[in-house]
């Protein structure tokens, strides 16, 4: 549970980083003393670069939560197969105890 909030948060100060230097970016892009065809060039090239950090990061984000699912279904069958794996005992532990009390 820690290790799933410590990841989301990560994954939360990535993005807020992405943003903040697509931001920085855009606004040090419109104050350069360059053409606005050289402006417009340089803004789209650091757009699609943010874009596909974006990207990577939705993938990570969508791996997470099948991995975080995945978790989830292997502890549940481990929970269960655990519980019958204790029942089991628990009822050849009553039959030993009922075969000993016989036996006496």
């Amino acid at each position: 549970m820690y290790s799933e909030q410590k990841h989301k948060s990560n994954d939360h100060f990535l993005l807020g980083l992405v943003l903040g230097a697509v931001a920085g970016a855009t606004i040090a892009l419109l104050y350069a003393p360059a053409e606005g065809k050289e402006v417009r060039r340089m803004l789209s090239y650091k757009l699609r670069k943010a874009k596909e950090s974006l990207e990577q990061l939705i993938h990570r984000l969508k791996s997470g939560e099948r991995v975080v699912s995945q978790a989830k279904i292997k502890n549940e069958q481990l929970v269960s197969e655990t519980k019958e794996k204790a029942e089991r005992l628990l009822g050849e532990v009553e039959a030993l105890i009922e075969q000993i009390q016989k036996t006496k």
